[in-house]
């Protein structure tokens, strides 16, 4: 299919799809396949080559929704990371990132990188500025995550971007809160975009995967990679991603609009201390957010006032469910000092600005007057069991 034309969703629903040649069937066949042929063929094809015929035309979509030349999927978000990040980087270079990033992100390079001669710096920096004062000479990626988990900070891409390319440096960054939907930081200079795609990409809390998108050359070197570490998706799940990815648009359409209204619904509510989420006025990077995305996205994070139990909440709202993940067709909260953010130590968590009573709020694609009554129900009861005085 001819894409340059075409919509959004047009993209989601046709672009990359296989076609069934045998028996014509609306959808893509799915090849389970193993073992190909290696005698008389153009390409030698094996799943953890990342080149089976499921594998590569997911890829093509991905890469067209997100303006890259080429991509690779995971079997998660982290093995797209990790891989990423090892292609780039090896012993005696230094790494710069924003410390406001997904757990498993942190906690990798903590882990990880000094057993393997890599240095590190993380920044309070939310613009080229505030990173360009920890660039060395063996500086080789910045790495960014925005709007960051669980906080919704905003880091304005471009002038990230802007000093790397001053500097010769490479850029990645995390895309999955905003999704292609919201935000495609190829248009915005950067090099190396991911994805968790277990998260809006699959969007059905029923798949694990990741996603790599950038040029042909970036990808080739990410390639060589991949094939050592392992890190490939069995064919099913390349055909369930496929699946979701065709209604991506219209469910993160109705996730960016529940969120807007809960952010708004809750920022008034006398129960509730603080809101996070970008589509606020309120918010410190309203304005970069408005520049850079094209709706604020489904995730949000909030904080009720001291004197409310927020673990004993969580327990009483009976339609959003209390759960691990997010960007599900279904609305979750969790804690992310027990669950995201669970392996940083308390006082990293701190330095995020993560307080235990913090919870991270994924909208789903219900009406949003239920989502409020559901919360309003919760907290009356959890105020009754707190304030009521036995006889």
């Amino acid at each position: 299919m001819n894409s340059n034309e075409k919509g959004f969703n047009t993209i989601c629903t046709h672009y990359g799809e296989l076609i069934d040649t045998q028996f014509k069937g609306a959808i893509s066949p799915i090849y389970l396949s193993t073992s190909y042929a290696f005698d008389g063929v153009d390409e030698k094809r094996y799943p953890r080559y990342f080149n089976t015929p499921n594998q590569q035309a997911l890829s093509k979509k991905i890469a067209k929704l997100e303006h890259a030349e080429s991509g690779l999927i995971f079997g998660s978000g982290m093995a797209a990371i990790s891989t990423s990040l090892f292609a780039f980087l090896q012993q005696g270079d230094h790494i710069i990132l924003q410390r406001n990033l997904y757990g498993g992100t942190i906690n990798l390079v903590i882990e990880e990188f000094k057993r393997f001669g890599i240095e590190h710096t993380f920044v309070d920096a939310k613009n080229g500025n505030g990173f360009e004062e920890y660039i060395k000479s063996n500086t080789k990626v910045i790495y960014i995550e925005t709007p960051s988990n669980p906080l919704l900070t905003v880091t304005d891409i471009a002038s990230v971007t802007k000093l790397a390319k001053k500097h010769g440096l490479m850029t990645m960054i995390d895309n999955t809160f905003a999704s292609p939907v919201n935000q495609n930081p190829i248009l915005l200079g950067v090099d190396i975009v991911i994805h968790s795609a277990t998260k809006y990409l699959g969007g059905h809390s029923d798949i694990l995967a990741g996603a790599v998108v950038s040029t042909e050359e970036n990808m080739q070197r990410i390639f060589k990679m991949a094939i050592n570490f392992g890190g490939s998706l069995s064919d099913f799940t390349v055909w369930m991603l496929e699946r979701s990815i065709k209604t991506l648009g219209l469910r993160v359409r109705q996730q960016n609009e529940n969120a807007m209204a809960l952010a708004q619904w809750l920022s008034q509510h006398e129960d509730v201390a603080q809101v996070y989420y970008p589509g606020l006025e309120s918010h410190p990077d309203h304005a970069v957010a408005s520049q850079q995305m094209k709706a604020y996205g489904g995730m949000l994070s909030f904080e009720l006032k001291e004197n409310i139990d927020s673990s004993l909440f969580q327990k009483k709202l009976q339609l959003i469910k209390s759960s691990m993940s997010l960007a599900g067709v279904e609305s979750t909260i969790l804690s992310p000092t027990l669950t995201s953010h669970a392996l940083l130590t308390e006082e990293e968590r701190y330095h995020q600005g993560i307080r235990n009573g913090l919870l991270r709020f994924s909208l789903g694609i219900e009406e949003a007057e239920d989502l409020i009554e559901d919360i309003e129900q919760a907290l009356r009861v959890v105020k009754n069991q707190q304030y009521s005085v036995p006889t």
